[in-house]
């Protein structure tokens, strides 16, 4: 079902964004009487701003308040925030609470997707997201997946998850996919590179000294690898167990090194060329990538073909029971919204404002839809 690229497994990740800013009185924007400040909005607006996505294209969202961009997502966020504070009103109301239980719950299911506790703390950290942060994010999502328990029954039959099955085919084809375990030892130059800088006494290392201190440090570990492959080419029925002992990817070293079925696109291009030019139960020499020295061992290939109903039919029924579920929470949400008394206290906050800027923007400045980083280019 990871085909599909089409999961929604938290229904508050359609629904709201995870906002929340300090409580003043400069309210932009009153929902049955709470105010939505200016520092919410901001705090919302910034979130999305900064998005490395934006950056990439070379647009600065932030620079001019009546640019198109700025106007779009100036529109989105005052409707996302109205829309949280609606739902928060109704959780309040119903009295819905998140137990401790609920929450750890939750984060099992995302660190059993995710594979192991070290690569969920792994991705928080990445995406700088605190432990208590998504401690907080998650009891929102779970308030509001508890909220839609309350308005919706939703339940996928066999049949159901067949026909959809049937109908998207092209969702569920497999490129040619080869199963391998590995054993890596970690040895990334530039984290190298880091750790030696940061011990005491390294500070004012010149560079010629730093690159023979990495050097060093790559060929140590090479050699290491090249001491666990001789070991396992005694004995390849040991792999699994070595893998276990002496690998550096703790997550696939619980499970003796093994990576499951994979496509070329799937892994770095030197661990994939390796893996696959290789023959089932065959033993690879030092495969090195950005993550270090390699051992790979093919256990087996697949053919490209059509993933069998029976492989995904739990997911398709997840997949479509959680859109039964966001269909259900966004009638239920202009429900609440169209009940609601609205009021925009800064009428530029107004959608029927921005709206009209957007056409005016559209009509009289076409040039305001291109990104600056494409501007040269035509110009």
């Amino acid at each position: 079902m990871s085909k599909l690229k089409l999961f929604a497994t938290t229904l508050a990740a359609s629904a709201t964004l995870l906002l929340c800013g300090c409580v003043n009185h400069n309210a932009v924007v009153t929902v049955n009487g709470e105010a939505i400040t200016k520092a919410q909005y901001e705090k919302a607006f910034d979130a999305i701003a900064n998005n490395s996505m934006f950056t990439q294209m070379g647009i600065d969202v932030k620079k001019d308040p009546n640019s198109f961009m700025h106007l779009m997502i100036k529109d989105r966020v005052i409707n996302e925030l109205i829309i949280k504070e609606l739902l928060d009103q109704d959780i309040e109301k119903k009295h819905i609470k998140v137990s401790k239980e609920d929450l750890d719950k939750q984060i099992k299911i995302i660190i059993d997707k995710v594979g192991s506790k070290e690569k969920f703390n792994q991705l928080l950290k990445e995406n700088g997201i605190s432990p208590v942060q998504f401690k907080k994010d998650l009891t929102d999502e779970v308030k509001i997946q508890k909220l839609v328990d309350t308005i919706a029954t939703v339940s996928v039959t066999d049949k159901q998850a067949e026909k959809f099955y049937k109908e998207n085919q092209d969702k569920f084809k497999t490129p040619d996919q080869v199963r391998a375990s590995h054993i890596l030892v970690s040895s990334n130059p530039e984290e190298i590179k880091a750790n030696i800088q940061a011990k005491d006494g390294n500070e004012k290392m010149s560079e010629a000294d730093l690159k023979a201190a990495v050097e060093k440090q790559m060929a140590e570990n090479k050699a290491k690898a090249e001491k666990i492959l001789a070991e396992v080419k005694k004995d390849p029925k040991s792999f699994a167990k070595i893998a276990k002992d002496e690998s550096d990817d703790t997550q696939s070293a619980r499970q003796g090194g093994d990576l499951g079925f994979f496509g070329k696109e799937e892994m770095v291009e030197p661990f994939s060329k390796a893996a696959f030019s290789m023959k089932p139960n065959t033993l690879s020499g030092i495969v090195q990538t950005p993550y270090g020295y390699h051992i790979i061992y093919v256990t087996d290939r697949k053919k490209a073909g059509v993933e069998p109903f029976k492989n995904v039919k739990d997911q398709i029924k997840e997949y479509l029971t959680n859109q039964g579920k966001i269909e259900a929470l966004q009638k239920y949400v202009d429900t609440l919204k169209n009940n609601a008394k609205i009021e925009y206290t800064d009428p530029s906050f107004d959608p029927k404002t921005i709206q009209k800027q957007l056409k005016e923007q559209s009509k009289t400045n076409p040039a305001a839809l291109v990104p600056e980083s494409q501007k040269s280019a035509k110009d």
